[in-house]
C-alpha cells in the first residue's frame, strides 16, 4: 500500500477513530461503536471504506487492523539510504566500517567484534565534547538519537561506552574521556 493510500483512509476522523479503537484491542461491530462514541451506521461505513482499502480483513471474532501496512508505508516513504554517507576517516578500512553501522546519523547494530566495537563507540563519543560535563538525561538525550531505529538501547551503549573508558562518570555526571578528536590545522 503507497503512504498516500494508507493516510487517505485514515484522513477522515471517523475512519481514525476505529483504526484507534482496533488497535486498543475493539474487534467487533458492537465493540468498536462503544470505543468509539460514533453511532452503527458511521462504524458500519468507516469499516466498509477501511475494508475495501485493504487495512482491515476479517477474521475469527471481528475485525483485524493490518498492522504490516503501516511499516510498508512508512518503509515506501522513506528516503533512499545514502550510500556515499563520508564520516570523515583518512582510513578507508575505518570509514567503511562506520559507514557498515552507522547510516543517516543511527546506530543501526555494533559488530561482535571487540576491536571493531571499539572503532565504533570512538565514533559515536565524538557527539560529546571535551571538557564538558553532562547528566545523565542529557547521555540519554544524545544516545537515543544515535539509538532510533536501530538494535542497540541507549542504556547498553551508555553502560559500553563507560565499560570501554570512552565516558566516565562521577556523582550523576558523565564526561568524554576517550576517543578521537577533530583537530583543525
Amino acid at each position: 500500500m503507497e503512504p498516500t493510500e494508507l493516510v487517505g483512509l485514515l484522513a477522515e476522523p471517523e475512519r481514525l477513530r476505529v483504526v484507534a479503537a482496533l488497535v486498543l484491542g475493539a474487534r467487533t461491530h458492537a465493540e468498536l461503536t462503544e470505543a468509539t462514541g460514533l453511532d452503527p451506521k458511521a462504524v458500519a461505513a468507516a469499516l466498509h471504506r477501511l475494508h475495501t482499502g485493504g487495512l482491515i480483513e476479517d477474521a475469527p471474532g471481528g475485525y483485524l487492523l493490518r498492522t504490516a501496512l503501516f511499516k510498508e508505508a512508512a518503509r515506501a516513504a522513506a528516503p533512499p539510504p545514502t550510500v556515499d554517507e563520508k564520516h570523515g576517516y583518512a582510513d578507508p578500512k575505518v570509514e567503511q566500517l562506520v559507514r557498515t553501522f552507522v547510516r543517516d546519523g543511527r546506530l543501526l547494530r555494533l559488530p561482535a567484534q571487540q576491536s571493531r566495537r571499539r572503532i565504533v563507540l570512538e565514533h559515536l563519543v565524538s557527539a560529546f565534547e571535551p571538557g564538558v560535563r553532562y547528566s545523565e538525561r542529557d547521555v540519554d538525550a544524545v544516545l537515543r538519537a544515535w539509538t532510533d531505529g536501530g538494535l542497540v538501547d541507549h542504556v547498553t551503549l551508555r553502560r559500553l561506552l563507560v565499560d570501554e573508558s570512552l565516558l566516565d562518570r562521577d556523582g550523576g555526571q558523565y564526561w568524554r574521556a576517550g576517543g578521537w578528536l577533530d583537530v583543525g590545522p
